[in-house]
């Protein structure tokens, strides 16, 4: 049997949100395979989301290659980034971009909405899209009644980071992409989340990618990158001089 293509294929890549300044990302090289559960650990400001952004087709590069689950994303239009990204990718926000006029369980399945792919695989294993969202929900301690049917907008943070978490896990992506999902939970509910992640990864064999700079999260993942050598923008600024006084 032909070997199964890598899931992430990075080589010379380099990033700048506008033209004619100095990229955020030139990253000579990065593989990761299906299955593959990758903590990216880096501070804040390193260009880390902006990574994510590129995997998920949200940017483009300027030049190098970018291959997500064997497609070329600088092959498709902006529509076809969009779609591409419904059917195959979960991403949990760093800020949520949750709908806030939408119920919790409405959020949830928003996925299924936009891709027919996601539903199939939803109906398949759950008698209906709301029960396999209650059921996602009900693992980060948020299927009590009262909750379920409430508009977003009126749950706290950390409530709305584990309906952003259900969102991402609904239909089993083939990626899983995270961008600081714990920043909001305490410790029980931050191992609550991993438990659910990893299970749910595991269940359809997906690609995991963790991103945080909390270190008290690294030790259930099989591969941790530091982004610093990983990033050679990141590594090649000059640090900025202190005013002497």
């Amino acid at each position: 049997m032909p070997e199964e293509a890598p899931v992430i294929e990075i080589s010379n890549l380099r990033f700048a949100w506008k033209k004619r300044v100095e990229p955020v990302l030139s990253i000579a090289s990065l593989q990761v395979n299906r299955g593959e559960r990758v903590f990216l650990r880096g501070p804040s400001g390193s260009g880390k989301s902006s990574l994510l952004n590129l995997l998920a087709g949200v940017a483009l590069p300027q030049s190098g290659r970018l291959k997500v689950l064997g497609q070329d994303m600088t092959a498709l239009s902006s529509a076809q980034r969009d779609h591409f990204r419904a059917h195959h990718i979960g991403f949990i926000f760093q800020m949520f971009n949750l709908i806030p006029y939408l119920s919790v369980v409405e959020n949830v399945t928003l996925p299924c909405r936009f891709s027919k792919k996601r539903k199939h695989k939803v109906l398949a294993q759950a008698d209906s899209q709301q029960d396999e969202a209650i059921r996602l929900l009900g693992h980060l301690d948020m299927a009590q009644a009262d909750v379920l049917h409430k508009p977003v907008s009126e749950l706290s943070v950390g409530q709305q980071q584990r309906v952003a978490a259900a969102r991402a896990l609904i239909g089993s992506p083939e990626l899983v992409i995270a961008d600081e999902p714990t920043s909001s939970l305490d410790a029980d509910r931050r191992t609550a989340f991993i438990d659910l992640l990893f299970r749910e990864c595991d269940s359809a064999n997906a690609t995991l990618i963790f991103v945080s700079h909390d270190n008290s999260l690294v030790a259930p993942f099989e591969r941790t990158i530091e982004f610093h050598e990983l990033n050679h923008a990141a590594s090649n600024q000059q640090p900025m001089l202190k005013a002497v006084t």
